[in-house]
């Protein structure tokens, strides 16, 4: 079957045992996706997204699921073919699960022994970028009939003399084996890899509430599971339905009778007017739904339980129903989130209530924002960017102290690097994308983990990569001393003035901004090649930062406005330039603070968005204006008002509604207002240098290796301070205040400051 082509199959496979095992290990992957029940309960979902090269499968123990007597293990296997999402990275259709040991491979090695049923009842609802208005680069939508659908195929009762044999009709079956090329270095097909991050959460979760009918009139009781919704014969009936906040879940609608009837639920992040604009996301009157959706075609048995294949990303669904000649009965409609399993360990409180909610808003959009893979905006395109991972990865790091997604994204990044050096700027993806900044990006992410984790294997293992990407941009560089014409798309941020996101100079060359960047991150690899004893590279590097930073003060410094010009001889002037002129250092420390107050005050700069204001706020605390950090949050405060409950890609109108690029805050409410950051590589040593700005007091939680970084800190008349600090087994570091430094060791310790 062409891997263009969208099937659904079912394989299952029956077995007796005598009594049950104590363990009976299998592995199991898929492409593109599988759903695998035992005897009926599902017990893995997957596989974890990756490429080619570096496919996954998951090892399950499914002793616990298994029974004397007859058991079956089945799947739920699909293949999106021509409509599958951008970040899927094949499109082949196969299925493997193999056994452990002996006994195992015995029973259920794929192949001989198992029965196959490709699925008619499902077809694909594909959704455009001309459908929706924007972008769109995930998954399509499910048209599920019911009276094609075999009712009952995981269960071990269920009759399957009908379907083909396993051996013949399994297409594109492998081998599990470790990744390795045969024995004269050719690799082709699936190079398996064992899974390297946890299971995704699945949570049931109800729906808030039913905001208004039509056609129709209803308690909401069915959303609660607690009474069914009657929908007559022949009736039309329009429902919207308000999880109160965005999320990601599969929706689950489980109905009786109703044969001939249609059910559609649509999905948005948000509302919107007659002129497509979305307003207060809490107003509902005057709005329409426009988005992704689903059909269910119910088929007129009892307690039919419909889902989609993957999961969908909302807060509004609007949920359509017409029925033919006999009614329809909703028993319930409810979602199962699922998300990347962080569990917030991290934590800020102050005096300031509104930091509160801005806290949960943007926790709620890091979390929805991260699934097998880090993805830009779960809603509309599910892709792993590089400049939005590495904020998402700083959150993780700082509320969930979990640094496995991190690691897998960093070697994502590492494994898209084209024969040239650069990253791709997203991947997995089915379509390569170059965003030569992104890569420099990606070198700045690397030594992120590198100061945060102890793992110089892990770092070490990078560095071929990174010095790919600087010599790139090395060869970039002209007798100008900055960088000449670069290809690809030169995107450094979304603001008006720049077109494509692309800043003055990036294409035709000399641009200030990203030769500014390109310094940027060789002060950070300086610093990595360093860390692993490589002192002549880190030299280099040094060097070459610094003829960069001289030929940008030399040609794009305009005195006369003590600011940089985003290209020599233009007079087009940036926030996002002079912070990271500040960055790296092209100009002294005494001169930063004077330039960042110029880059705050003045509002003919080419403003920097939400996602590059965390640039702006890395450049603010550097200058010394830390305590300035709060007041430059009212963004925040006024996404707040909007009703948003993750916070947006870009200002209104905003295509996305959840970016976790625009939720950095929560890091920087840990790592600069409580000021908890590493002093040394791998976090062996800690400096807290809080900036409380207008606030009477602050406590939080940040994770760290060893344990938990706990403060708690209470001004004491106008200059004083009330420090409370205790770190984890092993950790010493150092505290400052008011330019005066106090020794910090492991334990509990209350420091004051006069």
């Amino acid at each position: 079957m062409p891997g263009d082509t969208f099937t659904v199959f079912h394989a299952r496979r029956t077995f007796d045992l005598s009594s049950v095992p104590a363990r009976f290990v299998v592995h199991v992957s898929a492409d593109n996706r599988y759903r695998l029940y035992v005897n009926g309960v599902q017990v893995s979902s997957g596989p974890q997204r990756s490429d080619v090269m570096h496919w996954r499968y998951e090892t399950l123990d499914l002793a616990p699921h298994l029974r004397a007597g007859r058991n079956v293990i089945a799947a739920l296997v699909w293949n999106w073919g021509a409509s599958r999402p951008v970040a899927q990275h094949s499109n082949r259709t196969g299925f493997l699960l193999q056994g452990n040991g002996q006994v195992e491979a015995a029973l259920v090695n794929t192949g001989t022994g198992w029965k196959v049923l490709r699925d008619p009842a499902y077809s694909p609802i594909v959704i455009t970028t001309a459908t929706l208005g924007d972008y769109y680069a995930a998954a399509p939508g499910d048209s599920v009939d019911g009276s094609r659908y075999p009712w009952g195929w995981e269960r071990a009762d269920y009759s399957d003399d009908s379907w083909s044999d396993g051996a013949s009709a399994i297409v594109g079956r492998v081998q599990l084996r470790a990744m390795a090329p045969g024995g004269y270095g050719e690799v082709s097909g699936w190079q398996l890899e064992a899974r390297s991050i946890p299971s995704m959460e699945e949570t049931e979760q109800r729906l808030a509430r039913v905001r208004r009918t039509t056609g129709v009139e209803t308690d909401g009781a069915f959303l609660r599971g607690a009474g069914d919704l009657v929908i007559p014969a022949r009736t039309t009936a329009v429902l919207l339905l308000d999880q109160s906040h965005t999320t990601n879940a599969y929706p689950v609608l489980e109905t009786s009778g109703g044969a001939g009837s249609m059910v559609r639920l649509t999905y948005a992040e948000a509302l919107i007017d007659a002129k497509g604009q979305k307003g207060n996301r809490n107003e509902i009157e005057g709005r329409t739904v426009r988005g992704l959706r689903d059909v269910f075609l119910p088929d007129g048995g009892a307690r039919r339980r419909f889902t989609t294949l993957y999961w969908r990303s909302f807060r509004y669904i609007q949920m359509d129903v017409t029925t033919a000649d006999a009614p329809l009965r909703v028993h319930d409609l409810h979602g199962i989130f699922t998300a990347y399993p962080f569990a917030e360990r991290g934590r800020f409180a102050s005096d300031l209530p509104w930091l509160a909610e801005m806290w949960g808003m943007n926790w709620n959009g890091a979390r929805i924002g991260a699934f097998e893979t880090y993805m830009d905006t779960p809603y509309w395109e599910q892709l792993q960017y590089v400049g939005d991972t590495r904020v998402q990865g700083l959150i993780s790091l700082y509320v969930a102290g979990d640094d496995r997604l991190l690691r897998q994204a960093i070697e994502h990044f590492d494994f898209s690097r084209i024969p040239e050096g650069l990253t791709a700027s997203r991947y997995p993806s089915a379509l390569t994308q170059i965003i030569p900044p992104f890569s420099l990006i990606y070198v700045a992410m690397v030594h992120d983990y590198f100061m945060h984790r102890d793992d110089p294997a892990f770092v070490r293992a990078r560095l071929a990569g990174v010095r790919g990407i600087l010599d790139w941009f090395g060869r970039h560089v002209d007798a100008t001393g900055m960088l000449g014409p670069m290809p690809y798309w030169n995107y450094v941020d979304w603001t008006k003035p720049w077109d494509r996101g692309v800043p003055p100079g990036a294409d035709d060359g000399h641009s200030t901004t990203i030769s500014l960047l390109y310094a940027y991150a060789l002060q950070r690899a300086a610093e990595l090649e360093e860390g692993v004893g490589m002192r002549g590279a880190a030299a280099d590097y040094r060097a070459r930062a610094e003829a960069m930073r001289a030929a940008v003060r030399a040609r794009a410094w305009d005195s006369a406005r003590g600011l940089f010009r985003d290209a020599p001889d233009i007079s087009a002037y940036s926030q996002q330039t002079n912070v990271l002129a500040v960055l790296a250092n092209a100009v002294s420390s005494a001169e930063q603070r004077d330039l960042m107050e110029r880059v705050l005050a003045d509002t003919t700069l080419t403003q920097a968005s939400y996602y590059f204001s965390f640039y702006v706020l890395e450049a603010l605390r550097k200058a010394g204006l830390s305590d300035r950090y709060i007041e430059q949050l009212a963004p925040w405060q006024a996404m707040l008002k909007l009703g948003l409950t993750s916070a947006p890609e870009n200002p209104e109108p905003t295509r996305s509604d959840t970016h976790a690029w625009a939720a950095h805050p929560n890091y920087g409410l840990l790592a600069t207002v409580l000021g908890v950051r590493p002093s040394s590589p791998g976090f062996r040593t800690v400096r807290i240098a809080p900036a409380l700005g207008p606030l009477l007091r602050a406590e939080g939680r940040v994770p760290h290796p060893s344990g938990d970084i706990d403060v708690r800190l209470v001004r004491e008349g106008k200059r004083g301070l009330r420090a409370e600090i205790t770190l984890p087994r092993g950790l010493s570091g150092v505290f400052e205040w008011q330019g005066q430094r106090r020794p910090l060791r492991e334990g509990r310790q209350i420091i004051r400051f006069e």
